[in-house]
């Protein structure tokens, strides 16, 4: 049996458990499950979705890491790609200032929390500029062509 019948026959099978999991929820009933009676059954499926996504996850991870690992130039240009996103995060992590904050419910932000936040901050704002600056790039350079 090769690998696409037996992810075939896999996806069925979660399809099948799925479809009985929906006939439990709506012959629960909503009335039922906001008084807290039926809480018991959505929490259980909200459990099978939760190990569901963890093994597609893994399962995505698994395959993209051996794939990157046996083919060299992708590893380069990968290693590349992280080496230069972290040496950004770093640069905003650094530039950005920390210092205590007060918070709408009355606790206090940290020093080093303020820092992270502003350092996100800044990493979202600098990624965009570049995504931008690449996408205006292709652009003047296709209507040049």
């Amino acid at each position: 049996m090769d690998l696409q019948k037996l992810l075939k026959i896999v996806a069925i099978v979660i399809g099948v458990i799925s479809i009985y999991f929906l006939g439990n929820i709506i012959s629960t009933g909503n009335d039922q499950i906001r008084a807290g009676e039926g809480s018991g059954i959505v929490n259980m499926f909200m459990y099978v979705s939760y190990i569901v996504l963890a093994i597609a996850v893994l399962i995505v991870l698994v395959f993209s890491v051996l794939n990157t690992v046996s083919n060299t130039a992708s590893l380069k240009n990968t290693l590349t790609g992280v080496a230069a996103f972290v040496v950004l995060a770093l640069l905003c992590y650094f530039v950005a200032d920390g210092a205590e904050t007060p918070l709408k419910n009355g606790d206090m932000l940290s020093a080093s929390g303020s820092k992270l936040v502003g350092g996100g901050l800044y990493l979202f704002y600098l990624l965009a500029v570049i995504a931008g600056g690449i996408m205006l790039g292709f652009g003047i350079k296709k209507m040049v062509k």
